[in-house]
C-alpha cells in the first residue's frame, strides 16, 4: 500500500510519513509512505492508494478528493492533534480504517490494544474489546 501525506511546503508531511511508515514496519506490514507538497499532489496521486492531507489543508479537501475519487484513491483528512502521534500509531489507525471501510460507509480498524474501532458514516465511533467481539460471535 502507498500512502501520501500531503501538506503545504512538505515539512510536517515528511514528519507524519516516516512516523506512519516505521508504526506499519513495527507491524509487519507492506505499507510505503511519502511526503508530498500541494504542488505535486497532481502528480503524487498517480502512486497513492491513501492520501492523508495535512488538517491545515482542510480547505482544499473537495478539490484533492475530486482529484484522488477518478483515480482510486482513499482521502483522509487528518485530525488537528495528528502532530502529537508521535509513534504514529494512531495515524496507521486512520490509514487501516480507510482501506477497511464497508460499501455502506462504514469503517472498521482496531486500536492498539486490539479492540475493533467501528466509524459510522456520521463519525459515531463504537469500540468493542477483543473480549466482546469473541463473546458475541460464540
Amino acid at each position: 500500500m502507498r500512502i501520501l501525506v500531503v501538506c503545504g511546503a512538505g515539512a510536517s508531511s515528511t514528519f507524519v510519513a516516516q512516523r506512519v511508515r516505521h508504526a506499519a514496519q513495527a507491524k509487519g506490514l507492506p505499507y510505503m509512505a511519502f511526503a508530498g507538497t500541494q504542488q505535486s499532489l497532481p502528480i503524487d496521486l498517480d502512486s497513492a492508494d491513501v492520501v492523508l492531507v495535512g488538517p491545515h489543508m482542510a480547505h482544499a479537501m473537495e478539490r484533492i478528493r475530486h482529484d484522488a475519487d477518478w483515480r482510486g484513491a482513499k482521502i483522509v483528512l487528518l485530525p488537528d492533534d495528528i502532530f502529537t502521534d508521535l509513534d504514529g500509531t494512531r495515524t496507521l489507525a486512520l490509514v487501516r480504517a480507510a482501506v477497511s471501510e464497508d460499501p455502506d460507509g462504514t469503517a472498521i480498524s482496531e486500536d492498539p490494544d486490539g479492540a475493533a474501532v467501528v466509524e459510522d458514516p456520521d463519525g459515531a465511533a463504537v469500540v468493542e474489546s477483543p473480549d466482546a467481539a469473541a463473546a458475541a460471535s460464540l
